[in-house]
């Protein structure tokens, strides 16, 4: 695996950094609340709580003394609930304002458990070392090769699993997809980028070290995600 990304990581992140720092921050923060919504944000609402039950259904229950980094933390609903089983959680997102919002929200007291919060790119090495990492639809917007790239640098500092979420290609993701691109560009959201599960087993199929797990797609109304668990080995 390279020690570096290109250039179309970066550029992504920093895309994905002003978008949920500025266009989208309310709508986040309220996605992610219990403020009422429209019926479609309910629907991905729905989703994200799912997918976030499954990826924690993962992770052991007793999470004493046990490294978590939360790899695209948002507003930190799965960061507060690892704590809550005594891990020792970083929960890192490109978007500060969302870290913000997610050191506001966390509850003063975890039991065992605790929280860095950070501002910055979950790539970073100065972040150390895991047992586990979760990346819940924080690499869903990176080309194929960009994301499995970036698991292979975040496999490097893991000891155990890595939990990671993928847009997976079906028709109506792929047409979402491509009406999204006759949109001026200053009214667009960075793009989720579809991506075949087939294609995606055979070039994780590489990361030395590493086998598949477990799996789980998720399906309400306009949210659509699949999980996808990388376990170490030997």
């Amino acid at each position: 695996m390279a020690t570096r990304l290109p250039s179309g990581y970066d550029d992504r992140r920093e895309a994905l950094a002003t978008y949920f720092d500025s266009t989208a921050r309310q709508a986040w923060i309220d996605l992610t609340s219990d403020t009422k919504v429209s019926g479609i944000r309910a629907t991905v609402r729905a989703g994200r709580d799912a997918m976030r039950a499954t990826l924690l259904s993962w992770l052991p229950d007793d999470l004493r003394r046990t490294k978590v980094l939360d790899a695209g933390c948002g507003t930190g609903a799965l960061a507060v609930s690892a704590a809550c089983r005594g891990a020792d959680v970083t929960g890192i997102d490109v978007a500060g304002g969302l870290v913000e919002v997610a050191r506001e929200r966390a509850p003063s007291f975890l039991g065992h458990g605790r929280i860095r919060w950070r501002a910055g790119d979950m790539l970073d090495p100065d972040l150390g070392t895991f047992e586990h990492v979760v990346a819940m639809d924080s690499l869903i917007h990176y080309q194929p090769e960009d994301l499995v790239d970036a698991l292979g640098q975040l496999a490097q500092r893991t000891n155990r699993s890595i939990l990671f979420t993928f847009a997976p290609r079906t028709r109506l993701l792929s047409a979402m997809h491509e009406v999204g691109k006759i949109f001026p560009k200053s009214d667009r959201s960075p793009a989720i980028v579809p991506t075949a599960e087939s294609d995606l087993r055979e070039r994780l199929g590489n990361l030395p070290g590493w086998s598949i797990g477990r799996t789980q797609r998720i399906s309400s109304g306009f949210y659509k995600s699949q999980a996808l668990e990388l376990v170490r080995h030997g």
